[in-house]
């Protein structure tokens, strides 16, 4: 029986595949992104689009005409809703909701939560607007995988709240410091979680995100029964499979 998949597409961006084979796209930053293979760089089916803000290495300039091409719904915060429909996108195409709410969509069971990362919509020009709040995403699939997207964060201890509710099973956490959580935080974040698996994302695209999977693997504790799964970009894990 089919089970749930991750790709990782570069950066933070990420494709998942559910036992239903509905097709998922987490902060598809593709046109114009050297780390994505140029195979994936233009996605003819997507049935979801999920955006956890709107900085443009996760809000894609031609995401509009990704969403027009694919049909594919799109849950975001508010603020970046609004801005896709100025951008042409119907309303119908939205999926409306804030955190601490939960949806079903394609299938699965969805949870916006909080994030904690400055976050706007760089206009043209380079002129920041549409300020807004920074989410992440529980998502539960019907092979039992519950899976953790953090989002670009920094270490919050509400994440101990997230495992008690949730129970994830996987999570995808930032680990390129300066701009979100380190090693050493995201190392904290998994023993908060309680997660036996960890997919480290938004580290060593620019110099600047100078933390590793290699350093996060010395900061977990061998108590911690914690397994690293650094992907490269275009890998596919089998997170439905996982122990």
């Amino acid at each position: 029986m089919p089970t749930t998949r991750l790709q990782l597409l570069g950066h933070a961006s990420f494709r998942i595949t559910t036992p239903e084979g509905h097709v998922l796209l987490l902060d598809p930053w593709l046109t114009g992104n050297p780390y994505v293979p140029e195979h994936l760089r233009r996605p003819e089916h997507a049935d979801l689009v999920l955006l956890t803000h709107g900085h443009d290495d996760h809000l894609d300039a031609e995401l509009p005409a990704l969403l027009a091409r694919t049909g594919a719904r799109v849950v975001a915060p508010a603020p970046v809703r609004f801005y896709l429909q100025e951008q042409g996108v119907p309303g119908e195409q939205c999926e409306a909701m804030n955190v601490g709410g939960s949806i079903e969509v394609v299938g699965l069971r969805l949870t916006m939560t909080v994030a904690h990362h400055a976050a706007h919509v760089e206009l043209p020009g380079g002129t920041p607007g549409f300020q807004h709040e920074r989410v992440g995403y529980i998502l539960h699939f019907s092979d039992n995988t519950v899976l953790y997207a953090a989002g670009d964060t920094a270490l919050f201890g509400d994440m101990r709240l997230l495992a008690d509710l949730y129970k994830p099973t996987v999570a995808l956490l930032p680990i390129g410091d300066r701009y979100t959580m380190g090693p050493r935080e995201a190392a904290y974040a998994a023993r908060l979680l309680r997660v036996a698996h960890l997919v480290p994302f938004h580290y060593g695209t620019f110099a600047s995100l100078v933390g590793t999977p290699d350093q996060l693997q010395e900061y977990l504790r061998q108590d911690d029964d914690v397994t690293v799964h650094a992907l490269a970009a275009g890998e596919t894990l089998e997170i439905g499979q996982l122990p």
